[in-house]
C-alpha cells in the first residue's frame, strides 16, 4: 500500500488531479470542514533523518509527513514564510514545528 493510499483513509470528498501537478490528492480531513490540496509523498533519508523535498511554487496547500505514530499535516504557506524568514533551504521539523500556527497531528489507526 502506498503512502497516498494510507493517507486517503483519513479523507472524505477525495479528488485527484486531472493532469500532472504539484499536489497528489484533495479532500476533507475526516471530522473537519475544509477542503485542501495535499502534497503526499514518501520521505527519504538525508543525513540519517527522514526528509521531504518541496517547492515554493507548489499548488498544494498542505504538506503531509508520515511518522511511525502519526500524520503531520503542515500549512505550506506558513512553511514558505519560515523558509524566507530564516533564509535556509534545509529546515528540521523539530526546529520549526512550534513556529507553525496551523498544524494537524492525526494519530494513525492501527492496521
Amino acid at each position: 500500500m502506498t503512502i497516498l493510499d494510507r493517507f486517503c483513509k483519513y479523507l472524505t470528498a477525495i479528488e485527484y488531479p486531472k493532469e500532472k501537478t504539484s499536489w497528489n490528492v484533495a479532500g476533507i480531513i475526516k471530522g473537519k470542514n475544509n477542503f485542501y490540496r495535499f502534497d503526499v509523498r514518501d520521505t527519504f533519508r538525508w543525513n540519517g533523518m527522514p526528509s521531504q523535498k518541496g517547492r515554493l511554487d507548489t499548488k498544494a496547500e498542505k504538506l503531509v509527513i508520515e511518522t511511525d505514530k502519526e500524520w503531520l499535516i503542515l500549512d505550506i504557506h506558513e512553511l514558505h514564510k519560515i523558509i524566507r524568514q530564516k533564509r535556509k533551504k534545509i529546515l528540521y521539523i523539530h526546529d520549526i514545528i512550534n513556529l507553525l500556527e496551523w498544524t494537524i497531528k492525526l494519530p494513525k489507526e492501527p492496521e
